[in-house]
C-alpha cells in the first residue's frame, strides 16, 4: 500500500533541534547501537542491508529512549509525585530502567497474565526504584488501572507511543543512523507498533535526508496505522493478532499517525508465520537473537526485493527481548507459512492393515508424522485420525494429495480452516 501524500499544517513534528538536546540528555544512559551490514541479507536480496542493532540497546530495545526523555524533561515537583505506565513488554522495562538511573518512583501495571521472565526483567531494571502491580488479564486492563492510579495520587502517565516527548526520545534512532551511515541511504525501513518510533525517525529523515523513501512495517493480523489511514483517521481494530507482540497494538497514537501519515512512503504488511520464519533465519545465520517485533523489518525484505535490488537499505531491529518458552511456537508457525506442515483429519476404514498402506503407499520418503491422534469409534466402517504431516520441501505436497486420491483416502484439510485448526490442533 502506497500512501498518497496528505497536506495538514496543522501536524505537529519533533522538532530537529529537540531531537539533538534528547540525544544529548540521553548519552550515557543509552547505548548508542551499531549500524552494520548483513553479508547474508545483502547477498540474499543483492542490495546493501544495514541493520541497526537496538537489540543490543541495554534494556535489549529502543524504548529507554523514549521513557527517559519524557522522564528527564518533567519538573522536579512531578518527578516526586512518581511516573506510571501500563505495559507487558518492552515499554516497561524501559521506564524501569529509567526510573533506577533517575531514582524515581515508578508504578507499572501489567497484567497478571504476563510471563514471570518478563516481570523478573522489568523488577531487575528498576530494582527498589518500581513496583509491579499486576492487573486484569489483559492490557486494556492494566492500562485503565495505571490511569486511574495517576488521577488518585497525581501521578504522571508516561505513555508507550504516544507522547511528543517520547516520540523524541524515539527519533534518537534515527540521528545514530544519519551520522553512523557512510553511504547514501535510500530506503530505511521501521516497523510500526503504535507508531512511536516511525514517527520519530520518520521525521529525523523527511529533514535530514529527503530522498530516502520510508517504509513502515506491520504484522498483517495488527495493522492499525494501514487501516487507519485508508479511513483517513485513527480506527481501532476489533481483534488482532496478538503474536509480534512488540508491534500488535489495536490503536495507533493520534500524535504518531498524523507525523507518519505525513512521512511514511509506503507500509508494508508481513504475515505472521513470515516473521518466525525471519526469527529463525537470523538466529541460525548471524547468531542475532530478535524479538518478533525485532525481526519485522527484515521480514519485510522478501516483499520488496525488486524495488531494493542495488540499494542501501537500512532496517531497524527494534528489540530482542524474545521469550524462549516461545521456541516452539515459532518453529509451528514458521513451518505453517512455508508450507511443510500440514494437517488432516483422516478417515481410515476400519479394517486391519488401512494404516500399513498408507504408510507404504501414500506417505513420501522424507516425509514425516509430527502428530497421530486416533480414537476407535462406533462407526463400524472409518475412524476418524488427527495427522500432522511435516514435508521437507513445500514441492512434496501435492504429490501427497496426488497419492492419497489414488489410495481413495477420505481427507479433510485443517490448515485451511482456521477456527477447526485452533481447537484440534
Amino acid at each position: 500500500m502506497t500512501k498518497q501524500p496528505v497536506n495538514q499544517p496543522n501536524t505537529i513534528f519533533p522538532k530537529l533541534e529537540s531531537i539533538y538536546e534528547a540525544a544529548e540528555r540521553l548519552r550515557g544512559i543509552a547505548v548508542h547501537t551499531p549500524l552494520t551490514e548483513n553479508i547474508i541479507l545483502s547477498e540474499r536480496y543483492e542490495a546493501n542491508i544495514f541493520l541497526k542493532r537496538e537489540d543490543l540497546q541495554i534494556v535489549r530495545s529502543y524504548k529507554i529512549r523514549g521513557a527517559y526523555n519524557k522522564m528527564a524533561r518533567l519538573s522536579p515537583e512531578e518527578l516526586a509525585k512518581g511516573v506510571v505506565c501500563a505495559s507487558a513488554g518492552n515499554h516497561a522495562q524501559g521506564l524501569a530502567y529509567a526510573c533506577h538511573k533517575m531514582k524515581v518512583k515508578g508504578t507499572i501495571f501489567m497484567p497478571t497474565t504476563t510471563p514471570n521472565q518478563k516481570i523478573k526483567q522489568v523488577k531487575m531494571f528498576g530494582k527498589d526504584d518500581i513496583e509491579v502491580m499486576l492487573v486484569g488479564d489483559t492490557y486494556d486492563d492494566a492500562s485503565n488501572a495505571a490511569k486511574q492510579y495517576c488521577e488518585e495520587h497525581n501521578a504522571t502517565y508516561v505513555h508507550p507511543f504516544d507522547d511528543m516527548d517520547v516520540i523524541t526520545g524515539q527519533a534518537t534512532v534515527g540521528l545514530e543512523i544519519f551520522k553512523d551511515s557512510d553511504v547514501k541511504i535510500d530506503y530505511i525501513i521501521l516497523a510500526i507498533g503504535g507508531g512511536g518510533v516511525s514517527a520519530g525517525v520518520s521525521t529525523v529523515f523527511k529533514q535530514l535526508s529527503p530522498h530516502t523513501k520510508i517504509i513502515g512495517v506491520e504484522p498483517a493480523g495488527a495493522a492499525s496505522m494501514k487501516a487507519s489511514f485508508e479511513a483517513g483517521h485513527v480506527v481501532e481494530l476489533e481483534t488482532i493478532d496478538k503474536f509480534v507482540d512488540g508491534a500488535a497494538v489495536k490503536r495507533v497514537g493520534e500524535k504518531t499517525y498524523n507525523i507518519c501519515k505525513e512521512t511514511l512512503d509506503n507500509i508494508v504488511l508481513v504475515p505472521e508465520g513470515k516473521v518466525c520464519t525471519t526469527i529463525l533465519e537470523l538466529y541460525n545465520e548471524s547468531a542475532i537473537v530478535a524479538e518478533p517485533a525485532g525481526a519485522l523489518t527484515i521480514a519485510a525484505l522478501d516483499f520488496l526485493k525488486d524495488e531494493i535490488k542495488g540499494k542501501n537499505v537500512v532496517c531497524l531491529v527494534s528489540g530482542g527481548n524474545n521469550d524462549i518458552t516461545r521456541t516452539e511456537e515459532i518453529k509451528e508457525r514458521s513451518l505453517l507459512y512455508e508450507g511443510l506442515k500440514h494437517y488432516f483429519i483422516i478417515r481410515f476404514p476400519q479394517r486391519a492393515g488401512a494404516l500399513k498402506n498408507f504408510l507404504n503407499n501414500v506417505l513420501g520418503e522424507e516425509d514425516d508424522i509430527t502428530l497421530f491422534e486416533y480414537q476407535k469409534k462406533t462407526n463400524r466402517e472409518s475412524g476418524p485420525v488427527l495427522l500432522g504431516i511435516e514435508l521437507k520441501h513445500k514441492e512434496d505436497y501435492e504429490p501427497l494429495l496426488e497419492r492419497m486420491k489414488v489410495q481413495n483416502i477420505v481427507y479433510q484439510k485443517l490448515n485451511e480452516q482456521p477456527d477447526l485448526f485452533s481447537v484440534l490442533v
